[in-house]
């Protein structure tokens, strides 16, 4: 007798934290699906250069590229080997919407001097309307700026080490010094000149808040469909018992 009513106080407990896991699931759920990596999986038929400390040239091969973090208009780009072992950067990023949207993977390179290995200008992810202008260091970008005959992002040197630090995670200190650098644009001259003038800002229409109200609605009716489920669940035990 005694174990029978036992049972079913703790058959409410077991149908009450089941509850609350499915309402736990539905609301992380969407938080980390905010950060698609958008994962990119790249050969090169020649050696290349990316931002880094100096002049950091890969050799020809495949690469990985993927976004650690896009929770602002400042993006984290970082480059691997081909299977993931080995980090070569964390990049900074700007999403530029003056560049044209693709179809497929597109990186785009500054012009160099002849014989010299191309630098990444800009990836692009397959249906996205924009590319992610990549940020050099400033004596880099103000060599690519003069060769190219265009303004160069750039951030200050002394943030460089940080581009090739090993990281796994947004929130570790090389990342947030990335996020947080003084970021500015060199023109040919030498000159900074506007960032503007490199990078186009989305238009206002693509910043609305029209998808976050479609987006609640479906789980605002999960949660209403839960809560009735529990209440008839309760209802029966109480019956029962």
């Amino acid at each position: 007798m005694l174990a029978r009513n036992l049972s079913k106080p703790l058959g409410r407990a077991v149908v009450l934290a089941f509850c609350i896991t499915v309402l736990f699931m539905m609301f992380s759920s969407p938080a980390s699906a905010q950060f698609p990596s958008k994962k990119t999986t790249v050969s090169f038929s020649a050696p290349f250069e990316i931002p880094g400390v100096g002049a950091q040239v890969l050799p020809a091969g495949t690469y990985v590229f993927r976004l650690l973090d896009s929770a602002s208009d400042r993006h984290i780009v970082q480059v691997f080997n081909k299977d993931m072992s080995h980090l070569y950067a964390t990049i900074l990023a700007i999403p530029n919407y003056r560049l044209k949207a693709t179809d497929h993977t597109v990186m785009t390179f500054a012009e160099r001097a002849a014989g010299d290995p191309k630098a990444i200008r800009a990836w692009f992810y397959p249906g996205d309307n924009w590319g992610q202008e990549f940020a050099y260091p400033k004596k880099k970008a103000m060599e690519l700026a003069k060769i190219a005959n265009v303004p160069v992002l750039y951030i200050p040197d002394e943030v460089a080490p940080y581009i090739v630090a090993p990281v796994t995670s947004p929130t570790e200190p090389p990342v947030v010094a990335l996020k947080e650098a003084p970021l500015k644009a060199v023109a040919p001259s030498g000159q900074d000149v506007d960032v503007a003038e490199v990078v186009e800002a989305p238009p206002m229409q693509q910043t609305a808040a029209l998808p976050k109200t479609a987006s609640n609605l479906p789980f605002l009716a999960l949660i209403g469909f839960l809560c009735l489920s529990l209440g008839i669940t309760f209802r029966a035990l109480n019956v029962r018992s």
